[in-house]
């Protein structure tokens, strides 16, 4: 990658030099998202991800740059002819960040506690398949499933699966200690995170010897702080419009990629008149994605039908079932006796494409007689109120989680889609392992969910990163919420 060098007086040359040095082995990434707390077991803050994964915490597998599943603490394994035992072999040597060993042992706590009756892990449903977790050997862990899982491997790589101790489970909050290549060091609150690297780590020493996640939410702060270069990164730019400047400046790169983040107007299906089809299938109709991708991202996304991802091979078009036409909207509403529209609630979460994309989608809405109410929230307020509390009628948010449609057969989820068909295809999915017949069944996933209008599909969100020319390693697209600082390095 291209960077410029500058000749200075010889005054400043002798600090400059040393402040060169120090940036070769240390960055600074920006966020616009502030996490809850640092526990990627317990919450479904993208934000927490991407501080802690592959720096803090691993799991048994893990995701990569390109989407691929590679092993992480577990070296191998061997599957059962029925596709029901995996039995692993974790690697040997491997240590907490507080000296003690991890082994089979803490692989059983892990697993036994994401899936328990009491477990909070926003995704308890990738180990419900799970009938036991048996610690053969220090080493070795043997975990049975009900029923094949093609999936298996996958869902273990998520965030929501890493490996954690339970001598330090009670601090993880706010303390967090894993078997990472980074070791968390502070939390300013509201303003930074730093780590610095792990010298026992397992596996290969990263470059980088610290990182600091800078939190910065304001668009006109973001583009301030980076082109002052007071950092050396922002993840997910959270202002598109200012990206051809970073782009005409030799002093930054622009990384423009993929994400697994469907962008979703979320539907509660069982708040009336929201339990209508009818009522939800006009609300697509009113909506026009382009214009939302165009006013409120500048034109980066690309348009859904459906909560899958375009670059996914086994993804199908169904864009047309939901076309914008505010006249079938209109006659929708008419014919579920709603002629002079109604009112509703919706909640806003930070993100620019949350906040530009309600604006947008309040007045596409209000053109066919739905009056919805912006209430802007942040996310903990959202994760109370919409994502647990269910109380709200429509809301903007991005689903980042990898190939995540599963989350449609959880009538409890906060949308609160209960559809027995769809449920028993998921099942169906879960014990398929042929690639051919995988494909055949997420197309026809994809084609009962856009159907049934459950939400209206807006944009797959684009990865749009900043960063100086010399920072090189960086993702350009998101397989999962991460910044890998493992990958990331200083040009010499």
């Amino acid at each position: 990658m291209a960077f410029r060098s500058y000749v200075f007086a010889a005054g400043s040359a002798l600090a400059l030099a040393a402040g060169s040095a120090w940036a070769k082995d240390s960055v600074t990434i920006a966020l616009q998202l502030e996490p809850p707390h640092l526990d990627p077991t317990s919450a479904a803050a993208q934000a927490i991800d991407s501080v802690v994964y592959s720096n803090i915490f691993e799991g048994l597998t893990r995701f990569m740059g390109d989407g691929s599943v590679v092993p992480g603490l577990a070296e191998s394994w061997e599957i059962s002819e029925d596709g029901t035992v995996y039995t692993f072999r974790l690697r040997a040597g491997v240590t907490f960040h507080d000296g003690s060993a991890m082994d089979a042992e803490d692989v059983k706590f892990s697993l036994d506690r994401a899936r328990a009756d009491d477990s909070t892990n926003a995704q308890k449903t990738l180990f419900e398949g799970i009938s036991s977790v048996e610690a053969v050997d220090p080493h070795t862990v043997k975990v049975t499933l009900d029923a094949p899982n093609g999936g298996f491997l996958f869902n273990l790589a998520w965030g929501d699966a890493v490996i954690v101790a339970s001598e330090s489970i009670e601090d993880i909050k706010t303390a967090p200690v894993g078997t990472g290549a980074y070791t968390f060091q502070e939390w300013v609150q509201g303003d930074r995170i730093s780590l610095a690297r792990n010298p026992e780590y397992w596996g290969e020493q990263p470059a980088l010897a610290s990182a600091t996640f800078k939190f910065i939410s304001d668009p006109t702060a973001a583009f301030a702080a980076m082109m002052a270069e007071d950092i050396d990164a922002f993840d997910n730019f959270p202002a598109p419009e200012n990206l051809p400047q970073f782009a005409a400046d030799p002093r930054f790169q622009v990384l423009v990629g993929s994400t697994e983040g469907e962008t979703i107007l979320s539907i509660n299906n069982k708040q009336p008149p929201f339990d209508d089809l009818r009522v939800r299938q006009a609300v697509a109709h009113a909506i026009d994605r382009q214009a939302i991708i165009d006013g409120a991202m500048f034109g980066y996304g690309t348009p859904i039908g459906s909560h899958f991802a375009p670059h996914n091979p086994a993804y199908t078009d169904l864009t047309g079932n939901s076309a914008h036409d505010p006249e079938q909207a209109k006659a929708l509403l008419a014919e579920a006796g709603l002629a002079e529209g109604f009112e509703t609630t919706l909640h806003l979460p930070p993100p620019s494409y949350a906040r530009r994309g309600g604006e947008i989608v309040a007045a596409q809405l209000a053109a066919v007689g739905i009056k919805a109410e912006i209430i802007n929230v942040e996310w903990a307020q959202w994760l109370e109120t919409v994502f647990r509390g269910k109380n709200f009628g429509l809301s903007i948010v991005s689903h980042t989680e990898p190939m995540d449609i599963g989350i449609y057969a959880r009538p409890d989820y906060y949308f609160q889609y209960d559809s027995k068909a769809f449920q028993e295809l998921m099942a169906k999915l879960n014990a398929t392992t042929d690639p051919d017949a995988r494909t055949a069944l997420l197309q026809k996933a994809q084609e009962m969910i856009s159907a049934d209008y459950v939400n209206g599909y807006l944009f797959q969100l684009a990865k749009l990163g900043v960063a100086k020319a010399g920072l090189q390693g960086l993702w350009e697209n998101a397989p999962t919420a991460a910044i890998d600082l493992t990958a990331i390095s200083w040009a010499e």
